[in-house]
Order: C-alpha cells, then structure tokens, then sequence
C-alpha cells in the first residue's frame, strides 16, 4: 500500500500546477456570439464611453472575411458589454480570446490588459497563439456595465476572433495574493549593468505583458538577456508580515532585484552559459529578506531574464506578493488535495 501511494502522489506531481490551475477555471461569462464591429483604427474606441451604436454586429468566434468583409486586410476592432455576478469579485478573472490573426491589444473598461503579436511596422504574427489576459481586480465594476475592446491588425487571408471558447474564467483555487504584479511591465532587450539598477531610468521601455512568452509580444525567436521592470505599492494587508514574491515560471535564468538589491536567483548567471541544466519549468518562490521592501512608498523590482533557447521570459503562473503565511497555506492545502486523491482510488 505504502508503494501505492508513492506511485499516485508521483503522478500527481507529474501532471504539473498549471493542469490543476486549468482545472481550477470556471467559466462565468460565456462571451461566444455577437459582437459590435468595425473596420478602420481609432485610439478612442477603447474607451467605455464611445457609443458604438451604429456599428456592425459580427459573430465571435468567427473570421470577418465570412461575415460580409471579404478579402479585407487591416485594422478592425471589435467591442462587447457584460454585467459581472457580485460573488465572483474576489476571484482572480480571466479574459479568453481563443485565437486571433494577427495581432491583438486587449483593453478592459478602457485600460490595456494585454496583446499576443506586434503590430506594423515591426509587424509579428500570433495566429497561432491562445490568448488568455488576467483582469485586474480594480478595474471591474463588478455591480455594473463592464466593456471589453479587441483591437486587431490582419496581415492577409483570415482576420479576427477565429475560434476558441470566449468568455471570462474565473480561478477558483488560486493563491489570494495581496499584491497582484500581472499585466504590463516595462521590457527591454539586452542586459543591464547591475551596478546601474538602484537609479535604473525605464521611460523608454516598451511594454510588455506578464505572463507570457516574449516571442508572442513580438520577439520572435529571441535568445539572450532581456530586463522586466514594475513598481509597485504595498497593501497595507503586508504591513509587519515575512512577504514571499511570486514570479510564476522563467524560462531560462532568472536574477530579481527589489529597490536595487540582489535578492535571489535562479540558475547559473554567466556571459558563455549557452546550454546545460535549465529551470523553466521550475516555480519561483522567493522569500524576501527583512528590511528590503518599502512599506511607506513606491518599491521598484527588476527582473533580468536569460534564454537560451525556445521560450523565453516570465511566461506562466501567479505574479505578486503574498504573505508567508497564506502562501504556507495555500500549499498546504494543495497538498492535502493530493492526499485526497490517493484515498479515492
């Protein structure tokens, strides 16, 4: 029996978080079906106020070629409304495109929540790419009128929302973090002299969006150094309390500086690494030593990013900060999960 039980938790483990996580989703708001339309770009149809009234109606999923714009190849964009249930507030949400061609930049009640592909003129398809944007939990209105806008560029044959199951996810079972980092990050190519990044300046940083892969923002087939850059405020949830940083999963090496301070790395970290033990698929988990976090300002963290190959960047999982103490318990928790499995067989 005792063997028997190895052998199930050993599968469980083998199934990996990002299998639970996936199970984890509920959808809440099934968003298949008409959608407001047009063809053309303005910036300011992101915005909740634009009245959209006189716009197309257009199925989702669906190619706009099949939908009475044949053979057009350009900007469109699309728009949709939904009123979201109270009790699902608290829950991580997540917005699911499926797969659109080319490119896409995603806004959410007027701010940009994320985009696969880089638009013209350094144009990068993501046809093939699942999209899958987090919501910030302030920007819902949860007791009222919610807009999402999909702005989206097509290079040639099929545009759009093509297929997948388009809705908003909520997760379930996720860690209750107190301070989100998901979303957009500063981002550049290259590395940064460490020395340099207590006054590192990243105005001119472009954005990219955490999680996911940098080859499906448009750096296509990039090997090498890269930096993330985030600054961020504390919940007064922390204040007082041992703090772990949570950076999802890396792919390859990783060093993360907060406020100018090495505090810990994944990996080897030398100029000549070109192959050799990776930690891609490893979680990161750091606690964070006493006294490096700002409690009574702006925090700045740094993460420098080395890929040797294939994927590159922060690309999977839960981005924050979260207190020792609900982090403990939330894998606890897990645990007992897996515990629970081997009792039902």
């Amino acid at each position: 029996m005792r063997s028997f039980k190895i052998i199930i938790v050993f599968v469980f483990q083998l199934l990996g978080v990002g299998n639970i996580v996936a199970q984890d989703l509920e959808k809440v708001i099934d968003l298949k079906g008409y959608w407001k339309f047009s063809i053309g770009d303005q910036y300011h149809w992101k915005e909740p106020s634009f009245d959209d009234t006189n716009w197309d109606k257009i199925q989702v999923p669906g190619a706009w070629e099949n939908q009475g714009f044949y053979g057009y190849d350009g900007f469109a964009w699309y728009r949709h409304t939904f009123f979201l249930d109270e009790s699902y507030r608290n829950f991580p949400l997540y917005l699911e495109l499926g797969m659109v061609d080319d490119v896409d930049e995603v806004f959410f009640n007027g701010q940009k929540i994320g985009g696969k592909g880089s638009l013209p003129p350094k144009f990068s398809t993501a046809y093939n790419v699942q999209r899958k944007y987090r919501i910030p939990n302030e920007l819902l209105k949860a007791s009222g009128r919610n807009t999402i806008a999909v702005r989206v560029y097509d290079d040639w044959s099929a545009g759009g929302i093509l297929q997948g199951d388009i809705g908003i996810f909520a997760n379930t079972n996720a860690m209750a973090l107190d301070v989100n980092l998901e979303g957009a990050w500063k981002f550049k190519l290259g590395d940064v002299n460490p020395s340099t990044i207590a006054t590192l300046d990243t105005r001119s940083w472009r954005e990219i969006v955490v999680p996911s892969a940098w080859e499906d923002q448009g750096y296509k087939n990039y090997d090498g150094y890269a930096c993330y850059a985030k600054t961020f405020k504390l919940s007064n949830e922390l204040n007082g309390k041992d703090v772990v940083l949570l950076l999802g999963k890396i792919d390859d090496f990783d060093q993360v500086y907060i406020n100018g301070k090495l505090i810990a790395q994944h990996g080897q970290w030398r100029e000549d690494v070109k192959e050799g033990t990776t930690y891609y698929n490893e979680l990161r988990g750091y606690y964070l030593p006493k006294g490096v976090l700002n409690h009574n300002g702006t925090n700045s963290l740094v993460v420098r990013v080395n890929d040797i190959g294939g994927t590159g960047g922060i690309y999977y999982g839960e981005i924050g900060l979260i207190s020792q103490k609900k982090y403990r318990e939330h894998w606890h928790r897990k645990r007992d999960k897996s515990f629970s499995i081997e009792i039902s067989f």
